[in-house]
């Protein structure tokens, strides 16, 4: 068999690993987010492989690879109407080994689909989905092609030495700029933070999908680093890069688990996730030019230093849910520079320079800040601009009930999980200043007067049931605690009443017959607190005028029996206020 379809056929299967990691980061993102958007998250990893591919294919890989201009290809773009001399000409080539062009080109293409997908992750749960596929298409379509075109299409930083083996600056920082940009200008989710500015938790519903999600991005790398060789002539080069890519992982992975468990007292299982995919990103543009013992390093470095970067993101009110930007944007930074520091001269034969550390002087870190500085600046404010106009013209953030419900209903009419209850909005009480629908005025209600009951203890028991809305749960809770109520059981029910349930539903096009909204009910047994007291305070907890405040149910209790003591009536209520 001879070397150009040994060559043919890895690269081959090494872009199946990468197009295989499209699966990796649906699962990952859907199950960091909240079940009421998992068919939004699905359906935009779905799409934007599908946009890339067409912007890749219309343009983006002709002004990445058409010509040495040191700024943009500028010929030989229009590569569907066939496949130009310039690029299967030894004299020309561009793109390593001279393997059938069309593999080329998709090995190609797989990578500028993983930098629109990072980009999903940051502006989960609140973007517009059409805006999100526009902006995927520009990205692809021009965006990342000039970046590669500078770095890997014979552009200006690849004259001067720039170094990044398999994209950790023209796919991962690039994407997380893309990304950083969308968290900044889309601003963050409602409930997200508080008055006092602080970061609220809003866990994802799903850890299970979110490991296996890792698992399935951990196995593509091996597609994505070693597949860069693309060339399997040295097996040794091979070996080395799939090595190094390992070992940084499970660095990463270790390192991530121990800061988290000192920073916030756990081994938090979201952040030893982030830790797997830092190792991999810190290590990918030097995969082929580090030893493995620098390898372990920089996973560690890359370990550590996701956790702080999720928290200061977090702290600066840059909400990402998946935590996208501590790994690809820091994480690609830092690899990228890392290069200037670690690289060694012929630790493989793919390995052209030595860093500082190895008696390389400061040239190679120089030239390789340079290019952290320059992609920063141009993948940023490109960016940006593309989300500023798409958000003048057909607006990049859904509405707010939109976002409350959920984007699954809103942006696609389905529900990835119909038989169930949706998840808990994070909402409290500072955010009301933001309607669902238009308020109708407020009707004051009977402030209350007393707080404690002083009748006889032996008063009659009275159990009040509070059907509501999950939304209203924060400032409800806050107005029983304000009366002396602390002991309630809370359920999650399903029905509806007045507003006749859900818009409707669709799966495959068919419509879902249902009508039933997910609610919350309050059970409350009182007896020394007066039951018109609980009453005031649940109405001003709750009323907006608006269908859908939620009802009160109030009933007479024969008698309460604590199991643990066999008291009765008042006697098994003192632990009531």
């Amino acid at each position: 068999m001879s070397q150009v379809i040994i060559d043919s056929l890895w690269v081959a299967l090494a872009a199946f690993l990468v197009f295989w990691m499209n699966l990796g980061f649906a699962s990952v993102e859907s199950g960091m987010a909240r079940s009421k958007n998992a068919v939004n998250i699905l359906s935009k990893n779905f799409i934007v492989f599908a946009v890339s591919s067409l912007g890749f294919m219309l343009l983006g890989f002709g002004l990445m690879f058409g010509s040495a201009n040191p700024i943009i290809g500028t010929q030989n773009i229009w590569i569907l109407n066939g496949i130009p001399e310039f690029y299967t000409n030894p004299d020309t080539l561009l793109l390593g080994s001279p393997i059938a062009f069309w593999i080329k080109f998709f090995w190609q293409l797989v990578f500028c689909g993983t930098a629109a997908t990072i980009v999903s992750g940051a502006v989960a749960e609140r973007v517009k989905y059409v805006s999100f596929i526009v902006f995927s298409f520009a990205l692809t379509l021009v965006i990342y092609p000039i970046i590669g075109h500078w770095i890997w299409g014979g552009g200006w930083l690849a004259a001067l030495g720039f170094q990044d083996f398999a994209g950790g600056t023209v796919v991962h920082s690039l994407g997380g700029w893309a990304a950083l940009a969308g968290a900044i200008i889309l601003g963050p989710r409602i409930g997200k933070y508080g008055k006092d500015g602080k970061p609220r938790a809003i866990p994802g519903h799903n850890m299970s999908l979110a490991v296996i999600g890792v698992f399935v991005l951990w196995l593509g790398w091996f597609g994505f680093n070693p597949g860069s060789t693309l060339s399997f002539a040295n097996p040794g080069d091979v070996a080395h890069v799939l090595l190094t890519t390992n070992t940084a992982a499970i660095a990463g992975i270790l390192l991530s688990t121990v800061t988290s468990w000192f920073k916030v007292g756990k081994p938090d299982l979201g952040m030893t996730i982030n830790g797997c995919l830092a190792g991999l990103v810190i290590i990918t543009p030097g995969a082929a030019y580090v030893s493995i013992p620098a390898s372990l390093l920089l996973g560690a470095i890359g370990g550590i230093v996701v956790v702080f970067a999720v928290l200061a993101f977090d702290k600066a009110k840059v909400d990402d849910p998946v935590g996208a930007t501590s790994v690809h944007l820091v994480c690609g930074v830092l690899g990228t520079l890392a290069i200037g520091l670690f690289a060694e001269e012929g630790i493989t034969t793919l390995s052209p320079a030595n860093g500082l550390f190895y008696g390389g002087g400061f040239g190679l870190l120089g030239i390789q800040t340079l290019g952290v500085v320059a992609v920063a600046v141009f993948g940023f404010v490109t960016s940006a601009l593309v989300w500023l106009v798409l958000k003048k013209t057909l607006g990049i953030r859904v509405s707010t009930r939109e976002e409350l419900e959920g984007l699954d209903i809103g942006e696609h009419g389905n529900k990835a999980y119909p038989d169930f209850a949706a998840a808990v909005n994070m909402l409290s009480e500072d955010d009301e200043v933001i309607a669902i629908s238009p308020p109708k005025p407020v009707v004051p209600v009977k402030q209350a007067i007393s707080i404690v009951n002083t009748a006889d203890p032996h008063a009659k028991i009275t159990k009040v049931s509070i059907i509501t809305g999950y939304d209203r749960m924060s400032k409800l809770q806050e107005s029983l605690d304000s009366i002396g109520i602390t002991g309630m059981t809370i359920t999650s029910v399903m029905g509806y009443g007045m507003q006749k349930g859900h818009p409707k539903e669709y799966y495959r096009g068919t419509p879902v017959e249902t009508k039933l909204l997910p609610k919350v009910q309050l059970d409350i047994v009182i007896c020394k607190v007066p039951v018109p007291t609980l009453v005031d305070a649940v109405k001003r907890a709750l009323y907006t005028g608006n269908i859908g405040d939620g009802k009160l149910f109030i009933s007479n209790v024969e008698n309460v029996i604590k199991v643990r003591t066999g008291e009765e009536g008042y006697d098994a209520l003192q632990d009531e206020a």
